[in-house]
């Protein structure tokens, strides 16, 4: 009597899912996005040239067409910089000074990680558009911090730093020149360098809502209002005017780079749900997307259930941004740290997501089939994917997963 062979949930739901379904979900007008977060923390990845190669042959293997490289962590960039001081660990791998300064030349044959990637990429038809994690936040520590300290938003009691991630982190100022300046170099020479594909800005691009008390800011307001702003941070018109300003750095950074003649002027947003955004990091992504100053909508979406993470999927600005001329993708949480996603919870939620006409993009690399596989294993994961990538993709046509012969 033969065996009865017991296949995981994930793999039963796209062998059940009629045919008609898969190709109906395959047939949008454009790709969307499978994409993936890449960084180095806590991953190896960036170090080496092998490691880069082969990570990006086992994403395009998987059904991946877009990385997400992480290119702006901790007041570090992983490239010899004009604005910022090159990430500790590359540069001491590479024998290079951990200073900045010198102009944007991958100098002396040293490892490019983000070149390297977007290379590699590329050969494969693969999008690289890499990721500002931090955006205008800095660790307090930071010399950018110490040196310009009228660069720095302060809170109503005059403390100038926050814990985040872990460590105490300052922010700068998204009204000021200097800062706007240094900004928009890091951005350009990010964008120039590896022939990338555009760049992505996070909830970190952002002014916290508590913080604007610093003398710059209290003297801008001044000058613009006649008056004080107001002791409630949560005051409605003191925010809006806070989200000005960091909608005007939004629109010149894409006035200059539309401007230099640059044809990878592509800006990807990834915030947090429009709520949370809107009334917590002053990000009006509704009106930066309407206002044509974003070009990809990526919303983070990390509920612990699927239920949960449908729910999410109903928020009213979200179902307005599928009526938007931008693409838009869900974030969904592959591993990181203690949690790691099962490949049947990841199966629903991709299904869920690309039914409802969204790409999707994980959150990361290392949760993939490395760091945080879980029990399931690298093995197991890396070939589920696949075969649930294939499923729904809309740039390759769909086909059967491989599944175990069945006994009936």
């Amino acid at each position: 009597m033969p065996q009865r062979v017991v296949l995981p949930r994930f793999l039963l739901a796209l062998a059940l899912l009629p045919l008609t379904a898969l190709h109906q979900l395959a047939a949008g007008a454009q790709p969307r996005r499978i994409g993936v977060w890449l960084t180095n923390s806590p991953s190896p990845l960036y170090y080496e040239r092998s490691r880069i190669d082969r990570a990006v042959e086992q994403l395009d293997v998987a059904g991946f067409n877009t990385l997400y490289p992480n290119v702006w962590s901790r007041g570090n960039t992983f490239h010899n910089s004009a604005y910022a001081p090159m990430e500790p660990a590359l540069a001491k791998a590479h024998g290079q000074e951990n200073a900045y300064g010198h102009g944007n030349a991958n100098t002396n044959g040293h490892l490019d990680p983000i070149c390297r990637m977007t290379s590699q990429a590329h050969r494969r038809g693969m999008q690289v558009i890499p990721w500002l994690e931090y955006g205008l936040m800095e660790p307090a520590d930071a010399a950018v911090v110490q040196q310009n300290p009228e660069w720095v938003l302060q809170a109503a009691d005059g403390s100038t730093s926050m814990a985040m991630h872990g460590k105490q982190m300052a922010w700068l100022n998204p009204a000021h020149p200097g800062v706007r300046q240094r900004f928009i170099g890091l951005v350009r020479e990010i964008v120039e360098r590896c022939n990338v594909d555009g760049i992505q800005l996070d909830d970190h691009f952002a002014w916290p809502v508590g913080l604007g008390y610093d003398p710059y800011t209290r003297q801008l307001y001044r000058n613009a209002t006649g008056a004080e702003p107001p002791a409630n941070a949560s005051d409605r018109a003191w925010m809006t005017w806070r989200r000005h300003q960091l909608t005007d750095l939004l629109r010149e950074l894409r006035q200059v780079l539309k401007t230099k003649g640059n044809r990878k002027a592509f800006v990807s947003l990834s915030p947090g749900p429009f709520r949370f955004a809107y009334n917590h990091w002053l990000q009006d992504w509704e009106l930066w997307a309407l206002g044509g100053l974003i070009d990809e909508l990526v919303v983070q979406n990390y509920a612990y259930s699927v239920a949960g993470f449908a729910k999410d999927l109903q928020q009213p600005a979200l179902l307005k941004a599928k009526g938007w001329s931008i693409p838009v993708e869900i974030g969904i949480l592959a591993g990181f740290g203690g949690r790691t996603s099962t490949m049947d919870d990841l199966s629903q939620r991709v299904q869920i997501a690309f039914s409802q006409g969204y790409g999707v993009i994980y959150f990361y690399w290392e949760g993939l089939w490395g760091k945080h596989a879980g029990q399931e294993g690298p093995e197991l994961r890396r070939q589920a994917f696949q075969q649930i990538h294939q499923a729904i993709s809309t740039n390759r046509p769909p086909s059967p997963p491989v599944l175990p012969a069945l006994p009936w």
